[in-house]
Parts: structure tokens; sequence; C-alpha cells
């Protein structure tokens, strides 16, 4: 213990010299430093299966073949089209293929499953060509039968394979497409399976992204085999056999989930990508805390991770035998603020709040360079959407008395903010965020009481009438369009988390946006919706982040996406 022991106690000792630049996290990260090294060090190790030995091997990276990915959390499930959070799409990344791809490191399309795609005039008509030849994990045949009934699970609330009963909501679909069959909002009137190898598209309104939308890490391709045989359970953790729970035509098949532990992963032999996968076995665990996840890639128990703190950039590039690796930064970390709820249904209550919180003395004190604060939902790389004439909200806690005393409000009020319980690419440590929050809104008045629950039922729970009252959140964008920022966020059916609050004028320009191709015109468009949402303060933009992780130097292969999720099938060590 003596290394161990000196370590530390120089590490305390540097962040004591700068107190003043960490006092809201100081305790936070001792403690959580601390268990981290706990937990790298007295972890018992996991044992993997070789599936071409038929013996184990441990945790340690040593093991020739076996990725091991230390996740932020573990995903909510495994079923295309059924979730919205960043863990389940790195699991399903591996297991599925889509129609199109994103080329490696960028947000530009590629064919995948689909070998070519062609639009009408109007924009309202798609047809894809699909690749011949490829199989399901299980054997069965990928066709347009497929892909027609994978499609229509996810927009169909009548579809006897949909499970809607099973509590299977599919919202992003309705969140990118506008609504379900039988809505007058659905931007999808009819999918066609045309012959064996082309699928039809019709929508109701010219939408231009359609193809980039459909590409995004959320509508992997299940095998309908499977997805019959496994019925309500199709996709959850269970006891059932892993060969059904999750079958695609991916690089990967799934061969064993543990929750709370790790999924493990198999060399799909039958591959259609030629000489992928690069390795035999991946191992994806669930490491919550991020001093945890980097003690481990430290002590060689991980070969790569994500979503590390950006204080811990230091540490990993200190270390010979680590890389770190910057996330090309594409999302926006937020909070929401529920108008349904009294006093957020006031304009200036929302503003106040806003002018309260000392966003970009936050930023800097959490993310240092890594991270911007600006007024705009929008990342800096779409600023030709963004509108010229906009400043930042100004921190001006004087003001924001004032507003609060204009709607009434002289005293504060009570209010509850929930943060979530795993580290995310735009939240990276959320509970001393919130902590660094509740601290900016005492002073003004706002009695904050902190919450968190869990996070499968944390992303449930927040669109479950009236939800939550204040809540933080964020997104990384499934493709490169202001439309995937505004649309799920602030479109008719996209605000359940507002308690369904709706803008007319705001809804018109987002499915003006959709319908236009003209790049000048869209800008026009979205300008204006920058605009009316800096009025409205119904989601707070608190960072854009460029999200750290790090790798072990041997390993090669690995390109992180800006969208946040990628395939390891490239990736060796």
């Amino acid at each position: 213990m003596g290394l161990l022991e000196n370590w530390l106690r120089n590490w305390l000792v540097n962040w004591l010299r700068n107190w003043q630049e960490r006092k809201w996290r100081l305790g936070f990260w001792c403690v959580a430093v601390v268990c981290g090294l706990i937990v790298a060090n007295c972890q018992p190790t996991n044992q993997y299966t070789n599936p071409s030995r038929g013996d184990s091997s441990n945790g340690n990276t040593a093991n020739a073949g076996v990725l091991v990915y230390g996740s932020g959390g573990q995903p909510v499930n495994l079923e295309p089209g059924n979730f919205i959070d960043g863990n389940s799409a790195i699991a399903q990344q591996q297991i599925y293929d889509r129609l199109i791809a994103f080329k490696d490191g960028t947000v530009e399309l590629e064919p995948s499953l689909a070998e070519s795609w062609t639009g009408s005039e109007d924009g309202k008509v798609w047809l894809f060509k699909l690749r011949q030849g490829v199989k399901f994990h299980d054997g069965s045949d990928f066709d347009a039968a497929a892909v027609k009934f994978n499609v229509e699970r996810w927009w169909d609330p009548q579809h006897p394979q949909g499970f809607r009963n099973a509590g299977k909501n599919y919202e992003i679909w309705k969140e990118l497409f506008g609504g379900f069959k039988g809505e007058p909002e659905s931007l999808l009137r009819e999918v066609e399976a045309v012959d064996r190898n082309t699928v039809k598209f019709t929508l109701n309104q010219a939408f231009a992204a359609f193809p980039t939308a459909i590409a995004s890490n959320y509508f992997g391709i299940a095998s309908p085999k499977a997805i019959q045989q496994m019925g309500a359970s199709y996709g959850v953790a269970s006891n059932s056999d892993a060969n059904s729970i999750a079958v695609g035509t991916g690089a990967f098949r799934l061969k064993e989930w543990r929750t709370g532990d790790r999924i493990a992963f198999v060399k799909n032999p039958n591959y259609w990508q030629k000489d992928l996968p690069k390795s035999e076995q991946m191992v994806m665990r669930f490491v919550i805390d991020p001093a945890a996840r980097l003690a481990q890639l430290r002590a060689t128990q991980l070969d790569f991770t994500v979503d590390l703190a950006p204080d811990q950039r230091a540490e990993i590039v200190s270390d010979p035998n680590l890389d770190a690796v910057a996330r090309p930064s594409f999302n926006v970390g937020y909070l929401a603020l529920n108008p349904s709820y009294q006093p957020l249904s006031n304009p200036k209550v929302r503003m106040a709040i806003a002018q309260a919180i000392n966003r970009k003395a936050i930023v800097k004190a959490f993310w240092g360079d890594l991270g911007i604060s600006d007024s705009h939902f929008l990342p800096p790389s779409l600023a030709w959407a963004q509108s010229s004439t906009l400043g930042d909200y100004e921190y001006n806690p004087q003001k924001a008395k004032q507003l609060l005393a204009e709607a009434g409000y002289a005293n504060g009020f009570e209010l509850e903010l929930w943060y979530m319980p795993v580290s995310r690419p735009y939240f990276p440590t959320p509970k001393p965020i919130a902590e660094a929050f509740a601290a900016d809104l005492s002073a003004v008045g706002i009695r904050v009481s902190l919450k968190t629950k869990d996070w499968a039922a944390y992303l449930n729970d927040r669109n479950k009438a009236p939800g939550f009252q204040s809540y933080m959140m964020g997104w990384t964008a499934d493709y490169g369009d202001p439309d995937n920022f505004y649309y799920p966020h602030f479109a008719a059916n996209s605000t359940k988390d507002l308690g369904g609050w709706k803008q007319e004028r705001l809804i018109q320009l987002l499915d003006r946006g959709r319908a236009i191709a003209d790049i000048k015109e869209r800008a026009q468009v979205y300008a204006e919706v920058d605009e009316i949402l800096y009025r409205e303060v119904v989601r707070i933009p608190i960072v854009h982040s460029q999200p750290l992780l790090a790798k072990r130097k041997a390993l090669t292969g690995w390109i992180p996406s800006p969208l946040g999720v990628e395939s390891f099938a490239t990736v060796a060590k």
C-alpha cells in the first residue's frame, strides 16, 4: 500500500492548493477517488468464457482477444427503437446494424444494410436497396420483410409484436418522426417491402433529412424470428437464452448479460463486413463512478472507457500506459424547467433561474477547457443555424431577485431538482454539478431539494404526468442536423417531460425546417427557433462538452464518433 498512500497524499496536497477553484467539489472528489481506489484494489476478479477454448479469462486486459470496455452504467434494454440512453446505444451498436451508417469519426452517411437509397423529387418517397446475403445471428435471412417488420413495430401501436401492453413505448420514433401510425402528426404514411431487396418509405410530408434520421443509432434491425420467439421479453435482461434476447446482424453476438455487472459479446463469425470484427470477444463492464473507471483502466482491468471527468485528464496524461482521447463535441447538457408546475409556469421565474445560475463559472470549474457555455441549444458546430443576434443569459443574481419579486415570489420558493444517477458525456459528475446549481439558486431565495433515482426509472418517470419539476438531462445528436436537436425536445409530441408545453410558432418553424432543403432558408428558420427558445427558457443550455475518454496505449482502431456511439468492430489490442 506504500505507493498507493503516497499517490493519494500527493493528490490531496495538490487539490488543497487549488481549493478556491474547486470549492464546490473537493469533498466529492476526495470521496470519489478513495472509493475508486478501493474498488480497483478490492474488486474480485471477473471471469469471461473464451468460446474458442472453453476456458476462462479474468478481467485483466492482458488476455489477448478480449476487449474490456468500461461503461458508465448498464443499458436500459437491448431492444432497437425502445430506448433513448447512451449505454443502451453503445451495447446495441455492437449487436445490430442499421440501414445506413455513419463514416467513422464523422456524421457523413455510408451504406450499411442498405447499399443505396434515393428520394423522390418532392422528398416524400424514399427507396432503399438492401444488401443481399446477410444473415441474422440466429441464421434467419435479412430482407425487406424484416425491415418492414421492425419499422412497423416502432411505428404502429396496434402491431401484434409491439407489446405496448408490456410497457414498451418506442418514444424515440415519435420524437424523431412526429407521431405513430394513425396520428395526424405522423411523418410516415406507409412502409412497403416492394420486393425481397427493396424497401419503400412513403411520407406524409417532405423530410430532407429522412435518410440521416433513419441512420440514427436507435434503429438497428432485429431478427423477427427472435422477437416472435421471446415476445415481450425481447431485449430485456433475463434468465432466458442469451442467443434470443438480442439478435441482429452486427459484428458481435450477445453471449451473456449479468445485470448490474457486465454484458459479454462474442465475434459473429458470419459478419458481412470482411475481416471484422478484429476481436474474438468483447466485454462491457458497468462501472458507474468515473474515478473507479479510471482506476480500473490504470490497473489493466479495462482497455478503454468513456465519460470521464475533465479533472481526470492530468492523471491520464501522466500515465505512460494511457492515452487521453477527446470525443468531438456534438451535444448539449441542459436544465429542464417544467411549466406545468407553479411557479415555473411564469416565464419571469424561468428567466430568473437562468440568470441566477453562474453557468460559465460552473462550466469552467467542472469542465475546464473541455466545455463551453452559451445560450444556444445547438452546439457551436451548427452555428450556421443559430441566431447571430442573441447574447448569453446574463449571470445577475440581483436581476434574478427582481424578476422573482415581479412574478410574486419575493421570498423565493421551493424547487425539486432531479439529477441523473450515472455519468453522461454532457454531465460527467451530475451530483456535484446539481449541488452547484442549488448553491446559486439558494442565493436568490430558491430553496432546492435535490433528488435522484435509478437511471431507467429516471428516464421513464420524467415523462409521467406531471413529470419532474426540474431536472438535468442532455442530448448527444443522432445525426448531424439541427432538426435532431430541436424536434425531439420541442416538437408537438416531444414535451411530455414539460407537462405537454407547446409554443405554436415554434412548432410551425420546426415542421418547416424539416420540409425545406435550401440551407439559407433553413438557417433563417432555425435562427428564429433559437430566439424563441431563449425567451421561453424551458430548457436552459448549460454546456456543450467535449467528452473525455481514455484507453490503454496498446489499443488500436478506436475512432470515437461525435454522435457518442460507435461500433467496436475495428478495435483490437
